[in-house]
């Protein structure tokens, strides 16, 4: 089936899920936009295999024509060589395992095509990592507390896996609390890779987003964090600190060279 077809039976039967028989967009462009809006608003249900099929080769489709940087190729900084630095989005890198900055239901970000990290990593990984949260939610029967991390498979993100962590939300001012809480993300992160024989990690910036930690503190406390597990860390062969900004790249810059 062309990528057109696929496109076109995908959201026609997920349209139908929600009992809606609106017109199909009349471009490409817009009738992709409307299919990650309605994976983005979609509920942890089941869903029928066969649409997972036209999923993920709409998903495949894309990622193949993107421009991917493999995690393997970034170059180490001058004070640690099991660290490297890289600005750009983390669904483009080619790693082991990325992590996710997660709300406390840890099913993704249910605002349609808003540019959260969250929305951005489910919307490119698919349905399937909607899916597998909400399993591991449903067993554990209750919030994710901040600190603490899941893993996921990536689906059909280039990575192999996810690793939801969920930030501390700061209001006012920064606490004592709050430092703990994101000192444990990374903590908890890098031991539930190397628990699971997984020696290559991206971290975005986490909780420096809407959870309002400022990002200098924010930055010093993770690349502080990063470098003390490191050294009980063996297994681990590479962190990498993903920026997406300018601003978060120069914070980065002034700590790691």
């Amino acid at each position: 089936m062309t990528y057109d077809a696929a496109l076109r039976a995908l959201l026609t039967a997920l349209l139908e899920e929600q009992g809606k028989t609106v017109s199909l967009p009349a471009g490409p462009e817009e009738r992709r936009k409307l299919l990650r809006a309605l994976m983005n608003t979609r509920p942890p249900k089941p869903i029928a295999p066969e649409l997972l099929v036209l999923q993920d080769q709409i998903l495949q489709d894309d990622l193949s024509r993107r421009v991917l940087t493999d995690a393997d190729t970034l170059p180490p900084v001058p004070l640690d060589r099991r660290i490297s630095l890289w600005r750009g989005d983390i669904t483009a890198l080619r790693c082991q395992a990325v992590v996710n900055a997660a709300n406390p239901a840890l099913l993704g970000c249910f605002r349609p095509l808003h540019n959260c990290i969250d929305n951005v990593i489910h919307s490119a990984a698919g349905i399937q990592l909607r899916l597998a949260c909400h399993a591991r939610m449903e067993a554990q029967g209750h919030p994710e507390p901040p600190g603490k991390a899941k893993l996921t498979p990536a689906y059909n993100l280039p990575a192999q896996y996810v690793l939801h962590t969920v930030g501390p939300r700061v209001e006012g001012e920064v606490t004592p609390a709050d430092r703990t809480a994101l000192e444990s993300c990374y903590r908890f992160c890098l031991s539930l890779a190397a628990t699971n024989q997984i020696e290559q990690v991206a971290f975005c910036c986490i909780a420096t987003g809407v959870y309002g930690f400022p990002g200098e503190e924010a930055a010093a406390l993770a690349v502080a964090t990063v470098r003390e597990e490191l050294d009980h860390l063996p297994q681990i062969r590479q962190v990498i600190f993903n920026v997406f900004t300018p601003r978060d790249e120069v914070l980065y810059r002034a700590l790691l060279f």
